[in-house]
C-alpha cells in the first residue's frame, strides 16, 4: 500500500499533541476565528471516511464502531476539551448526554456538526471564565484564611451551577496569586502577569480553527480504539515530520499538555537540553524567554502549539525556560534554564562505555545505549563505516575485553526504542543464533524475526539495566535476554509498548478509497494517520505490551512509577500470549536469583545514601499525587522551606559521598560549586546493578554434609 511509513519509536504520542521542539522560520499570527467559520467542511467529511476506511482495513484491534465506542468518544472529547472540569457546567453535560450514543452514526455518515456544537459551548464557557478570573484580580485576597484549593478536579463531578464554579475559580486565582507572591513578585507585577494569563485562556480558544476542532474530535475517536492511533492535521503533520528527522535543530525535547501546564515528556539523547543536563522529564515549563535578557513570558494556560512556537528558533540562538521541577509540587520554587539551540547530533546519541571499579577488586564494564540508532542515509550511500548501535557496541565490547572486565552491564534506562533491525542486530551480539521477537499482524499472521548474524561478540556475565522509560526496541532486547536466560534483568518494569504503528499519508490513500458520495476533487492537504498494525511477542510467547519486561531484580525505585507507561493509558491493548517460538536456552550457567535478591535487599537496607534517595522519591511521589493545596500563606511558605531543606540535605549527602566539603548554609540550591570541587553525578542505581552482577559472579557457599 502506498503512502505508509513504519513507525517503531518507543514512547507514544500523547494527545492532544506531543511535539519535538525544533526549528522553524517564523511564528504564525493566528487571528480570532468568527463563530460562523466553525463548521465542518466537505474536506473534513472526506478525511473522516478515509480514516474510517484505513482503521477498518488495517488496524490491529478489531473494534466495531457501535454505541459502546460512541460513549467512549464523547468521554474522550469532553476530556480533551475540559479534562479538569473547569469550564463546563452540569447542565451543559446533561445536554450533551442525550447524544452519547449518536457519535457512531455521525462518524459513519461523516456528519460532524454535533462535535462543533459542543465546542462552541466550550468556547463560550472559556470566555466567561476568563472574564471572571480577570475580574477577581480587582479585589484583595486574604492569605491568612486557612482554606484548601482542589487544583485537580479530574475525578470529581462537574460543577452543579455557576456559583460552585465561581467559588472554585476564586480559589484558583488566589492560588495563582499566592504562588507568584511566594516567588518574590510584587503585587502590581502579579496582577499584570495573571491578567495576561487569563486573557490568554480566551484568546487561545477563540483562535482555534475548524481544522483544530476536527483534529480534536477525530482523535477522541482514534484514542477510544487504542492510544497510539492518532490523526495529524496538516499543521501537526509538519511537526511530526520534523520530529522524525535525524538531523534536528532546537533544544531536543518532547512536550505534552497537562491541564494548564506544558510538561516535558522526554529529553532527546544528544540534544542541547540533554547535554545541558538541567531539564528533566516531567518538569513543567511555565515561562519562556528569548536570548539572555528577553522578556520571560508566562505560558501557563497556553496552547501547546503556541508554547512550541516560542521555544523554537534558529541554531546558536538562546532560549530561557522557567521550570517547575517535577518533584516540587505547586508549592515548590522555580528555576531558570538557559539553553543554546543546536542540532541533535547522531554521535551524541551513540553508545558509550565506562568501567566501574568495585571494592572487592572486580571490574564491571558499562555500555550506555540511549537509543537504537542507525545512519540510514550513510548506509544508503554505500559507506562501509556508517554508525549504528550494533556496530558501535561491537567495537566497545572488543575494547572492554582488552581491559579485562569481569562482567558487562547494558544500560537501557530512558531508551525509548528506535530501529527494529538494530534491536535484532544488537541482541545477536550476545546470543549465538535463534529467534529474537515474534510479530502478529491484524490478520493473525505471525512472523518470527531471527538473529541476522550468527556468532557472538560477548559471552560473559551480563546484566541489563532498565527503567520505566525503556520501551519498544529496548523491551525486545531485554525480553529476549531474559527468555534465553542469557543475563539478569535489573531495574524497574519497563514502559510496556509492544505494538507497531504505520504512518499513513491520507493524500495518497484517498485516491484508492471509493467514496462515491463525496467529490474526488482535491481540496487541500488531508494530513496523516498513525495507526497500530501489529503487536510484538516474546519468543516465550508472552507480549511486552502493557506489563512490560519485569526485571529479575526489581529496584525499590519502581515503587514510585506504578502510574506510568502503557498501564496508565486508557484503552491500551492488553497483555496477550501466542505459541512460543523454538529456541535453546543459553548454555551459560545462571545462578538462582533468590540468593542474589536477598543480598541486594540487605545491601540496600544498610545503604544510608540509597535510603535517603528513596525517602526523597517517596516525598516527591506524595507531592505529585496531591490533589489539593493550602491557600494559607504561612503554611505554603513552610512547605516551600521544607522542600528546599530536603533537597539541600540530599545534595549535601551526595557531596559527602564524593569527599567534597559541605556547601555554605546560605548557598542556593542551584549554585554551582567551585571549579576544583565539581560534583559528579552519583548513579546509585547503576552502582547497585554492578554489585548485583558481582554477586552473580560469586559462587554460593555450601555447607558440607557427611551423608549416610
Amino acid at each position: 500500500m502506498q503512502g505508509i511509513r513504519l513507525f517503531l519509536s518507543g514512547l507514544p504520542v500523547f494527545l492532544p499533541a506531543a511535539l519535538l521542539i525544533l526549528h522553524t522560520t517564523a511564528h504564525a499570527v493566528v487571528q480570532t476565528v468568527p463563530l460562523e467559520q466553525l463548521v465542518p467542511t466537505k474536506k473534513h467529511a472526506r478525511v473522516t471516511e478515509i480514516i474510517l476506511h484505513v482503521i477498518d482495513t488495517y488496524h490491529y484491534k478489531n473494534r466495531p464502531l457501535d454505541d459502546a465506542l460512541s460513549s467512549q468518544i464523547l468521554d474522550n472529547y469532553l476530556d480533551s476539551l475540559d479534562g479538569n472540569k473547569s469550564y463546563f457546567l452540569r447542565s451543559d453535560i446533561a445536554r450533551f448526554e442525550q447524544h452519547r450514543y449518536q457519535f457512531d452514526e455521525a462518524l459513519l455518515h461523516a456528519r460532524l456538526q454535533l462535535a462543533f456544537d459542543i465546542f462552541k459551548v466550550y468556547r463560550q464557557r472559556v470566555i466567561d471564565r476568563s472574564d471572571y478570573a480577570r475580574h477577581l484580580l480587582k479585589q484583595p485576597f486574604d492569605f491568612s484564611q486557612d482554606e484548601d484549593y482542589q487544583f485537580d478536579r479530574r475525578e470529581t463531578d462537574w460543577a452543579a451551577d455557576k456559583t460552585v464554579l465561581d467559588e472554585w475559580w476564586r480559589k484558583r486565582v488566589k492560588n495563582d496569586f499566592l504562588g507568584l507572591k511566594l516567588a518574590g513578585k510584587e503585587d502590581a507585577d502579579i496582577i499584570s502577569t495573571l491578567d495576561k494569563r487569563y486573557a490568554r485562556l480566551a484568546d487561545s480558544t477563540v483562535q482555534l480553527t475548524a481544522d483544530d476542532i476536527f483534529q480534536t474530535f477525530i482523535n477522541a475517536y482514534t484514542t477510544a480504539i487504542e492510544p497510539h492511533t492518532a490523526y495529524f492535521s496538516p499543521r501537526s503533520s509538519e511537526n511530526f515530520d520534523i520530529s522524525m528527522r535525524l538531523s534536528l535543530e532546537g533544544i531536543g525535547a518532547v512536550l505534552r499538555s497537562d491541564n494548564d501546564y506544558t510538561v516535558v515528556q522526554k529529553v532527546i539523547p544528544g540534544g542541547p537540553a540533554d547535554l545541558n543536563g538541567q531539564l528533566q522529564s516531567e518538569d513543567k515549563i511555565i515561562g519562556v524567554g528569548q536570548e539572555a535578557a528577553g522578556e520571560m513570558l508566562d505560558v501557563i494556560g497556553w496552547r501547546l502549539d503556541d508554547v512550541v512556537d516560542l521555544i523554537r528558533g534558529p541554531k546558536d540562538s538562546i532560549v530561557r525556560l522557567e521550570v517547575m521541577a517535577k518533584d516540587s509540587g505547586l508549592e515548590g520554587p522555580t528555576r531558570i534554564i538557559q539553553i543554546t539551540r543546536d542540532e541533535i547530533k547522531l554521535e551524541e546519541q551513540a553508545a558509550k562505555s565506562d568501567i566501574l571499579e568495585l571494592e572487592n577488586g572486580g571490574r564491571i564494564g558499562v555500555i550506555d545505549v540511549p537509543t537504537f540508532y542507525s545512519d540510514f542515509a550513510a548506509q544508503a550511500r554505500g559507506e562501509k563505516t556508517f554508525k549504528s548501535t550494533s556496530r558501535d557496541t561491537r567495537q566497545i565490547i572488543a575494547d572492554l575485553k582488552q581491559q579485562n572486565i569481569d562482567g558487562l552491564i547494558i544500560d537501557l534506562r530512558g531508551n525509548g526504542g528506535g530501529s527494529l533491525s538494530e534491536a535484532l542486530e544488537f541482541t545477536g551480539l550476545f546470543i549465538e543464533k535463534g529467534p529474537i521477537v515474534q510479530t502478529r499482524d491484524a490478520a493473525g499472521r505471525i512472523d518470527v524475526n531471527h538473529d541476522p548474524d550468527p556468532g557472538i561478540a560477548y559471552g560473559g556475565p551480563l546484566a541489563v539495566l532498565v527503567d520505566r522509560n525503556s520501551a519498544s526496541a529496548s523491551e525486545i532486547f531485554s525480553g529476549a535476554i531474559q527468555d534465553y536466560k542469557r543475563g539478569i534483568i535489573v531495574g524497574e518494569p519497563t514502559f510496556g509498548k509492544g505494538t507497531v504503528q504505520n504512518i499513513v499519508d491520507l493524500n495518497t490513500v484517498q485516491n484508492i478509497v471509493d467514496l462515491s458520495r463525496l467529490s474526488r476533487q482535491p481540496d487541500g492537504d488531508y494530513g496523516r494517520l498513525k495507526t497500530t498494525i501489529a503487536q510484538f511477542f516474546r519468543i516465550s510467547g508472552g507480549s511486552n505490551q502493557f506489563t512490560g519486561v519485569i526485571p529479575d531484580i526489581i529496584m525499590p525505585t519502581a515503587a514510585y512509577g506504578d502510574e506510568h507507561g502503557e498501564r496508565a493509558l486508557d484503552h491500551a491493548l492488553p497483555w496477550a500470549q501466542i505459541k512460543p517460538a523454538r529456541y535453546l536456552i543459553a548454555s551459560a550457567p545462571v545462578d538462582s536469583f533468590s540468593r542474589i535478591k536477598k543480598r541486594h535487599e540487605a545491601r540496600i537496607e544498610n545503604h544510608a545514601l540509597f535510603q535517603q534517595l528513596l525517602a526523597d522519591l517517596a516525598n516527591s511521589y506524595q507531592r505529585g499525587n496531591r490533589k489539593t493545596i493550602s491557600l494559607l500563606k504561612s503554611k505554603r511558605q513552610q512547605e516551600r522551606e521544607t522542600l528546599l531543606a530536603e533537597k539541600h540535605r540530599l545534595r549535601k549527602a551526595f557531596r559527602r559521598a564524593q569527599g567534597l566539603p559541605p556547601l555554605p548554609e546560605d548557598a542556593e540550591l542551584d549554585d554551582k560549586p567551585a571549579e576544583q570541587e565539581q560534583e559528579k553525578p552519583l548513579d546509585l542505581v547503576l552502582q547497585e546493578a554492578a554489585q548485583i552482577l558481582a554477586d552473580l559472579l560469586t559462587p554460593p557457599s555450601h555447607t558440607a554434609s557427611t551423608g549416610p
